[in-house]
């Protein structure tokens, strides 16, 4: 049994159509390179064979993994939040407490990150320094440059 991940659900559709798409036509195109390599002749020494063998396992692989983390997860219910304190699936504005510059951040999942779009991950620094914090409250950064103080002027689903 994996452990259990939380997910918006438009990130765990994703997965889900990812899972799908490998399933069919992932391993339709592996049957198919595997027949035209067979078609080549003598299997012992058929490199083309042995790759397509060899993509077949990593195929399936990373299915059962897929199908793993599908079945771990879990969509995350907003109107149960606590917006007190940040936690997964929080959006959180905060400051720079140097330099008075505002952004905003969703905490996700390391699997739904995405800076952009603003999404940071629970396990980056930045996830881990504002974990837990309530508006107001001054959280410390520790990133590559050094410890970073942010206030968390607003906490949101």
């Amino acid at each position: 049994m994996g452990k259990i991940q939380y997910y918006t659900e438009e990130g765990l559709k994703k997965l889900k159509d990812e899972l799908q798409e490998l399933k069919t036509k992932g391993r339709l195109d592996i049957a198919k390179q595997i027949a035209e390599a067979r078609d080549k002749g003598d299997l012992s020494e058929n490199a083309e064979y042995d790759a397509a063998k060899d993509a077949q396992g990593l195929l399936e692989l990373k299915i059962a993994k897929l199908e793993e983390v599908v079945g771990n997860a879990r969509v995350m219910d907003n109107s149960k939040m606590d917006t007190s304190k940040v936690g997964i699936l929080s959006t959180v504005k905060i400051k720079n407490i140097k330099n008075g510059m505002t952004v905003t951040y969703t905490l996700v999942s390391e699997e739904e990150a995405d800076l952009k779009a603003g999404k940071i991950s629970l396990a980056s620094p930045f996830g881990k320094g504002l974990l837990g914090k309530s508006k107001g409250e001054i959280a410390q950064i520790n990133a590559p440059a050094g410890t970073l103080e942010f206030e968390v002027l607003d906490i949101t689903y």
